[in-house]
């Protein structure tokens, strides 16, 4: 039977937190307002939609919303709204423990049992009335987070993501946060993981962050999986090996069948065959072709006759085969013809 995970060592119990402070606005259109717009016990709703329910403009709906959350936000400064002392000491320490920001899902996850939709729009609502933290709002650039305004401030937290992401973009290759960081020039590395993991153009994988567009961590495909495990082992794997690798990776997906894996290991120009079942990057210096290609293109580039002992050398760079198995196909071939001991060239005849 499998154990059930630990709920959070710091619950909230945000429901009677967003109730009870909904409770102290008098008019119920404004309540319902707040509640639509924050999406605190359905999903979120938009002015129009609102503005249709009730029979009021857009407009008017924004200028109600923002009324009420700037009421809420001076009560709050004095001392006077309900909860929201003890819910920003909860979000602070919380927020030290991951980097003085977070997305509002991670957020979530750390300080509520289940982590709904429900329980994330309701802590951005919280958080957005807390006189220290600073909420980013969701957009194409960034995903919805939560800061310490005490630490940087909604403009300098947007600010700090564009340097980490220029950073590695100048890297031109997945770096660790710790580069990115000091190529950024922000000292704490785990303040710039926590940024880095607010940008939606940024993803991380084995520990070195990079464009998301970059197979190496944010791979959409079983072929830019097997790319990754590939360059991350850095040389030649079967398979086998290749699909357990997948098996036991940080993958999002990862149920895949090796036959699945070794016909995108067929298709894909990225890899090289260079021994049984055995496959190699080409970026590596490793060419497609039997062993006897392979000799013929060392001949041809030596452009001069070679000791069997050097051709095996050279042959061995893009292909893992048995020295034997290149020797079989020097006196098996015609195409080679040996003109000293041990020493071979082209034959021009048959070339």
């Amino acid at each position: 039977m499998m154990a059930t995970a630990a709920a959070p060592q710091s619950v909230l119990d945000t429901e009677t937190f967003v109730q009870d402070i909904l409770s102290s606005i008098e008019r119920d259109r404004e309540r319902e307002i707040v509640a639509r717009r924050f999406g605190l016990f359905d999903r979120r709703e938009t002015l129009e939609q609102i503005g249709e329910l009730l029979g009021i403009t857009r407009e008017r709906v924004r200028q109600l919303e923002k009324s009420v959350v700037a009421r809420f936000k001076t009560s709050a400064l004095e001392g006077d709204l309900p909860h929201i002392k003890d819910v920003e000491t909860a979000l602070l320490i919380q927020l030290h423990q991951m980097g003085e920001a977070a997305r509002v899902s991670d957020l979530s996850g750390a300080v509520t049992s289940e982590n709904s939709k429900t329980d994330q729009s309701r802590i951005v609502f919280l958080a957005t009335l807390c006189p220290h933290l600073e909420v980013v709002e969701e957009d194409d650039r960034y995903y919805q987070a939560v800061g310490v305004s005490d630490v940087r401030s909604e403009a300098e937290m947007k600010a700090d993501i564009t340097k980490i992401h220029d950073a590695i973009k100048k890297a031109g290759e997945p770096v660790s946060i710790e580069d990115a960081a000091k190529a950024a020039h922000i000292d704490d590395p785990a303040q710039a993981a926590a940024l880095a993991s607010i940008s939606k153009s940024l993803a991380t994988l084995n520990n070195r962050w990079g464009l998301v567009r970059w197979p190496m961590v944010n791979p959409k495909n079983i072929r830019d999986k097997i790319y990754v495990i590939l360059k991350e082992h850095g040389k030649h794997m079967h398979f086998n090996e290749i699909a357990e690798a997948i098996k036991q990776s940080d993958f999002k997906r990862k149920d895949v069948t090796t036959q699945a894996i070794h016909n995108e290991l067929i298709k894909d120009k990225r890899f090289v065959l260079i021994g049984r079942g055995i496959y190699a990057l080409k970026e590596w210096g490793y060419k497609k072709g039997t062993v006897a290609d392979i000799i013929t293109e060392v001949l041809r580039e030596a452009n001069e006759p070679l000791h069997r002992d050097e051709i095996v050398k050279r042959v061995l760079k893009s292909r893992f085969v048995k020295e034997t198995t290149i020797l079989l196909n020097l006196q098996g071939k015609n195409q080679f013809k040996r003109v000293a001991k041990a020493t071979y060239e082209l034959d021009e005849a048959t070339d």
